[in-house]
């Protein structure tokens, strides 16, 4: 985690340097009182102490991990509170619903509890988020390199989709271990089990060395399937909607004010979580089962939903989903007003 503050500072760092390089070296004023910027005498024109395409690389992976923050922060409990629901056993559930969870969990753990596992997705979704938002936007890039032309809707999707395949590989290391935090209480409280991870970092620590890579991506076909078509439903909606109140508005879609950011975010988020939950309630089964490949419950994807839907019938698959609902709206709208906004300071800056 320190490694990657000291990246994220150098990245302001190099940002700031080029904003200062990048400032005229001499001003006229003209009759008509404007100035005019020009090299001093025998100076070439002034040039960024980068190129362009790093410069905005670094822009796009700074606003992204500024949302990352944003969202964890706001999210995180209603996320624990999600993930136990989902992965409680149908035949000893240890909460009748949210509100019983929401109290047990203060009862027992105290309102850090409602933080459990904070670390990874805290240092993660920096990771994640500064992967996602960065991926999205260069995925933009590069199927229109024309910035004053909107995406249409179907290239939206696509790389919305795109995204969420890249993604998978930051979010999949990050959801597990906090996955696997914040169900142990359930295997402590129901089985007697004995807690097996201090922290989350050491639930990291435990993996990679008893399990390595492959224990790290366990589950990481669930989180695919869930990340490629949610994420590109996702970013289409939020674009979408951005595209639509920028004509009924006739505004630019970066001076759109922030509610519309904001709502345009919720409701790509409700969109994602509405469409797609029982994949994510599949990936929170198979990320919380056990980490030893021979002792596992769930075979498969299809063996994981075939089980679950024995346990409980369609109902299974929408566990925990009260929570989530309710965490997607204030989590999406904060996270992209975030990024947005930082997009646009630093935007400011000459690239």
């Amino acid at each position: 985690s320190n490694d990657f503050s000291v990246f994220l500072i150098l990245c302001f760092f190099l940002l700031f340097c080029e904003n200062i390089m990048s400032r005229p070296i001499d001003e006229t004023v003209l009759e008509n009182g404007e100035k005019k910027s020009h090299p001093a005498p025998g100076q070439h024109p002034p040039r960024g102490l980068l190129p362009k395409k790093v410069v905005n690389f670094a822009k796009d992976l700074a606003a992204g991990t500024c949302g990352g923050i944003a969202v964890c922060l706001v999210g995180h409990p209603f996320d624990t509170l999600k993930v136990r629901l989902q992965t409680q056993p149908s035949s000893q559930p240890l909460y009748s619903g949210l509100v019983d969870c929401f109290t047990k969990t203060l009862k027992w753990e105290g309102i850090g509890g409602l933080y459990r596992g904070v670390g990874s997705p805290l240092v993660g979704q920096m990771f994640f988020r500064a992967a996602l938002f960065t991926s999205y936007f260069q995925t933009q890039k590069f199927v229109n390199p024309d910035p004053s032309q909107r995406l249409t809707s179907l290239q939206y999707l696509l790389c919305g989709a795109v995204t969420g395949g890249v993604a998978s590989f930051f979010e999949g290391p990050v959801d597990l271990f906090k996955s696997k935090m914040q169900a142990q209480i359930i295997r402590e409280k129901v089985y007697g089990e004995k807690p097996v991870y201090r922290n989350v970092f050491d639930c990291g620590r435990q993996v990679v060395s008893q399990h390595g890579i492959r224990g790290v991506y366990q589950a990481l076909p669930a989180v695919a399937a869930r990340n490629i078509p949610a994420f590109g439903t996702y970013f289409m909606q939020y674009e979408v909607m951005r595209n639509y109140y920028s004509r009924t508005l006739n505004t630019p879609v970066k001076d759109l004010p922030i509610y519309i950011t904001m709502a345009s975010a919720a409701y790509g988020g409700v969109l994602y979580w509405l469409l797609f939950y029982p994949l994510d309630v599949v990936k929170s089964a198979m990320q919380t089962d056990s980490s030893d490949v021979r002792k596992r419950k769930y075979a498969s994807m299809p063996d994981c939903a075939r089980q679950l839907y024995q346990e409980g019938g369609v109902r299974r698959f929408y566990k925990g989903f009260t929570p989530c609902m309710l965490r997607s709206i204030p989590a999406n709208a904060v996270m992209f007003t975030v990024v947005e906004q930082v997009r646009k300071v630093l935007n400011q800056w000459p690239s």
